[in-house]
């Protein structure tokens, strides 16, 4: 089979035609007149988008239940005696810190693509450090508050939206620690860094998710 072979796109739907006004970031993410045979990270980061929009409706449903929650239980929200999470400076700089670090992880990536390695492990070693620290001061704004998991819908709420996004953080950190050990492997990203193209866009969509999470949690709260 010839590999440099382009699969003709038989859709009724001019996807080409439309994808030309699309932005380049966006425009990588799409599959291309059936895309090229050869083409595995550009197959591999259509389907991880995919991937990440399946995730998407997963915290779409749950940002949605919230909301209703809230909504139709707003007198009884709070039980006597609780007060709720706080917008707290230190919930504040948990936020900027996971938040900064895509501004640290993408320019990561694009010195990989340039071939400078050293320069993409330090800043890849600091987007570790700063889930690491999000991860960590998540847990101890957790011994801090005044409900737990069985507290009525707010513990049940709080905890269920912050943990499972957490648990994505915590997957985004092992990701980037496994990318991480294998670029000290020689020549292991000559040809192909599509782990670290995919788990770049994976911490994107969980500082995304966190933007719509603080603000229902603690800026709405407040």
């Amino acid at each position: 089979m010839n590999r440099g072979v382009i699969h003709v796109d038989e859709s009724f739907i001019p996807l080409e035609r439309w994808r030309r006004y699309l932005p380049n970031w966006l425009k990588r993410f799409l599959p291309i007149r059936g895309g090229r045979a050869e083409d595995h990270h550009g197959k591999g980061m259509f389907g991880f988008t995919v991937f990440l929009l399946s995730e998407s409706i997963v915290f779409l449903s749950f940002i949605l239940t919230y909301i209703a929650l809230r909504l139709t239980h707003s007198k009884t929200w709070l039980p006597s005696g609780v007060s709720g999470p706080e917008l707290s400076t230190f919930a504040i700089i948990n936020t900027v810190v996971l938040l900064s670090s895509s501004f640290v992880i993408q320019p990561a990536e694009n010195a990989l693509k340039r071939g400078r390695l050293v320069k993409f492990r330090w800043l890849w070693l600091m987007t570790i450090c700063m889930g690491s620290y999000f991860l960590i001061s998540q847990g101890i704004e957790w011994s801090q508050l005044d409900f737990g998991l069985s507290t009525g819908l707010v513990g049940s709420t709080f905890y269920l939206l912050t943990g499972f996004h957490g648990l994505h953080v915590l997957t985004g950190v092992i990701l980037q620690i496994i990318m991480l050990v294998r670029s000290f492997i020689r020549g292991n990203y000559n040809n192909s860094h599509f782990g670290v193209s995919a788990t770049t866009l994976f911490w994107h969509f969980v500082d995304l998710i966190w933007v719509f999470l603080f603000s229902l949690l603690y800026i709405w709260q407040a």
